[in-house]
């Protein structure tokens, strides 16, 4: 996650900010920028004016969600219903009627928001029904199983419980669990259908990954009867990820997105880990580095190791779990490789006009 500006006074403003503690500026997320603004409202209107020091910009409007303490992001001016891109996604949301259900919901919406602002910042579509892909659509519900089917997303709202989602953690003996994973995770299946399906990657793909015509049903009951497959360690993200070749795609996916994200932000805050044994160690960063825009995967890697020796250390001196808690065997960067070039092989920052 990149740092922001108040683009009024030029304190510093986080991207779930809805109003700057240094001048008092209501501010938001603009997708169109992919970018915080601050806004001054216009009297008598449910609209603002945008800020930028001396000159003001656009009139802009908050997304409805926001009446809910949902959402942070402005809303497209054509959008009928008056929701910004990301709540546009939404099909199925809780019953707020229902208790601690609006607080699930909020805490479900901020991690979308870290997702949708990571697909924006890769130039990756949420609607691919020109491709004959559908559209990507969240449904947040209770009593649901967490999954994804034809582009839409499913999350079980219990998962926003940090109680349950530990206990579920230790029940399926998962180093780390968390509802921005969750979401994730299940984005990899949708661009899974984008990037691959019926594109000349899937032979690359089934060499990496294996063979995705592997009846998918019986490959996760023999996952969750007799555990992951022996030696998983030597080729995957997580043992998950050994149950079958979509779902070792979609773990994969995840963690890379992990890597990208965790590295941007370690950036804009100037954090500068020291790779100690490790061959291509360096002091970092030398200079401004973009994530979202790495040229090649040995770039991000020679910037994530180091970065999760020094965070493993750090939370440990604190008493706390790794703040990695994987090792990724060399064979998992190859597919972590692969899914490098094929977003920036697909984004649309890279294409001509």
């Amino acid at each position: 996650m990149q740092n922001f500006e108040c683009t009024n006074c030029g304190g510093k403003i986080f991207f779930a900010n809805d109003f700057c503690l240094k001048c008092g500026s209501k501010t938001a997320f603009d997708p169109e920028t992919i970018a915080m603004v601050s806004l001054s409202p216009i009297p008598e209107t449910n609209t603002y004016q945008a800020l930028n020091g001396d000159k003001n910009g656009p009139v802009r409007r908050y997304c409805a969600n926001a009446a809910h303490n949902a959402c942070n992001w402005l809303a497209e001016e054509s959008s009928e219903e008056g929701f910004c891109a990301a709540c546009e996604l939404n099909d199925l949301i809780p019953n707020l009627g229902e208790p601690d259900s609006l607080e699930a919901w909020q805490d479900l919406e901020r991690a979308k928001k870290r997702l949708i602002y990571s697909l924006l910042r890769f130039g990756l579509p949420t609607d691919a029904t020109h491709l004959g892909k559908g559209r990507l659509t969240f449904n947040f519900v209770r009593g649901q199983m967490t999954g994804h089917l034809n582009g839409v997303i499913t999350i079980n709202i219990t998962e926003a419980d940090s109680v349950e989602r530990e206990r579920r953690r230790q029940y399926f003996d998962e180093p780390y669990r968390s509802l921005l994973g969750h979401l994730r995770h299940e984005s990899g299946h949708f661009y899974w259908n984008v990037l691959i399906e019926g594109t000349d990657r899937i032979e690359e793909f089934r060499s990496l990954f294996g063979d995705e015509r592997l009846d998918y049903s019986q490959a996760l009951a023999r996952h969750h009867d007799s555990g992951p497959a022996e030696g998983w360690q030597n080729l995957f993200v997580s043992a998950y990820a050994s149950a079958h070749p979509w779902e070792d795609w979609a773990e994969t996916w995840a963690h890379y997105i992990h890597m990208v994200d965790a590295v941007e932000t370690a950036e804009t805050e100037g954090i500068d880990p020291r790779a100690a044994g490790i061959t291509f160690g360096f002091k970092w960063p030398f200079k401004k580095y973009d994530a979202y825009r790495a040229e090649s995967f040995q770039s991000l890697q020679e910037h994530w190791i180091p970065l999760t020796v020094a965070l493993n250390r750090l939370n440990r001196s604190m008493g706390h779990s790794d703040f990695y808690a994987f090792v990724t065997p060399a064979g998992a960067y190859k597919k972590l490789a692969f899914i490098h070039r094929a977003i920036r092989q697909s984004a649309s920052w890279t294409k001509p006009g």
